[in-house]
């Protein structure tokens, strides 16, 4: 009798933990959906799964996903070409918006039920994901989920780039690579608003979009970009923004550089197609860097990852932090600009979850401008 009385009484602490683990506002359901890359595949090879919907454990949340980008980044990992990338198979997504919808132990029971957003690197790709609660930012609910999740990754390198690493003065000249894409949309805009001229390239579709957010455009399908961008800066630019790396568009934006310059290299879209190690647009970089570092006053360089990998500043593994904390600094004030109406992402198309695959197809195509977003059915 007395061991029956003992058990009920554990399964009655046992049940007690459970529901402070699992508060939620509306039922969440046993099973879910995650998007997997399983291997090298094109992407109409990206398989869609039903899984156990995950749990929170001490300091976590769990969210219903909202809105979760596609980016370069997931296309170069169809081909095993991101450096840093999980063993496959894996669930991508970068960033994600989405509402809390349970609790782990320890969480502060305000957050239930907010609408919250952040960088997460790998994962984001399901209908629910499990998230450390201090790396979370609130959302105000009158946002657009799809407009919020534009700011994250897209928005959080642009700014970095911007305030933290380049430091970007009023009255300065910058040249944004790639301007039509989404973190380009977002250069170009942050750049002004820090009341910087700013010269884009992009293509002819995508003139009058960049046109309109303040640029003086260059259509890099035509002629020579350093001879244009000199023709329009003559002693030289600022900063150069450069997602394509490698060698020929490394020298070129260098080239563009007033002796006191910055060059910002943050990816290597050149070399997408390209074999050998992922790494090998990271080490181009350091070779061009070591050669210009022996010119003496010469305009300086660095490769940016929005992670801070390498840096020793706020670096997300060895001052993890010093990292979440300047992210929620940085990406809490891109929410507030939003909701201001200060800045405008760009949202190219809008994709239900499930078409993962078609979404990564538009991606490599490029006939886009801005951010794709996958979309889910947020519990609430």
């Amino acid at each position: 009798m007395q061991f029956c009385i003992a058990e009920m009484r554990l399964a009655r602490r046992s049940c007690k933990a459970n529901l402070s683990v699992m508060q939620h506002t509306s039922p969440v359901p046993t099973t879910s959906l995650s998007l997997i890359i399983p291997g090298l595949v094109e992407p109409e090879g990206v398989l869609v799964r039903t899984q156990s919907t995950p749990i929170p454990k001490a300091g976590e949340v769990l969210i219903a996903m909202e809105a979760t980008g596609v980016s370069f980044a997931e296309v170069q990992m169809l081909r095993g070409r991101y450096p840093g990338q999980p063993a496959f198979p894996f669930v991508p997504g970068y960033d994600v918006v989405g509402r809390v919808v349970a609790l782990g132990s320890g969480v502060d029971s305000s957050l239930m039920g907010k609408r919250v957003a952040t960088l997460t690197g790998f994962g984001a790709w399901a209908e629910f994901v499990v998230l450390e609660a201090s790396h979370l930012v609130v959302v105000p609910e009158e946002l657009d989920a799809a407009e919020v999740d534009a700011l994250i990754v897209n928005g959080l390198t642009a700014y970095k780039m911007l305030h933290r690493t380049a430091r970007i003065r009023p009255g300065q000249t910058v040249v944004v690579l790639g301007a039509g894409g989404g973190v380009g949309t977002m250069l170009v805009q942050l750049a002004r608003l820090a009341g910087a001229h700013v010269i884009g390239t992009c293509k002819p579709a995508q003139r009058a979009l960049v046109e309109s957010m303040g640029a003086q455009v260059v259509d890099y399908t035509q002629g020579n970009v350093s001879e244009e961008v000199r023709a329009l800066a003559p002693t030289g630019v600022d900063a150069v923004f450069d997602h394509v790396g490698g060698s020929a568009s490394l020298q070129s934006s260098y080239a563009m550089l007033r002796p006191r310059g910055f060059l910002v290299c943050y990816g290597t879209a050149s070399l997408a197609k390209s074999e050998g190690s992922a790494w090998i647009g990271f080490l181009q970089f350091i070779g061009w860097k070591l050669r210009w570092s022996l010119r003496v006053g010469g305009p300086k360089s660095t490769f940016f990852d929005v992670w801070g990998r390498g840096t020793l500043g706020a670096d997300q593994l060895f001052r993890p932090a010093r990292f979440w904390r300047e992210l929620r600094e940085d990406l809490g004030h891109l929410v507030n600009l939003l909701a201001e109406g200060a800045l405008k992402p760009q949202v190219a198309q809008r994709i239900p979850l499930r078409e993962a695959g078609a979404a990564l197809a538009v991606h490599r195509a490029g006939r886009f401008t801005g951010k794709i977003v996958l979309e889910g059915n947020a519990v609430g």
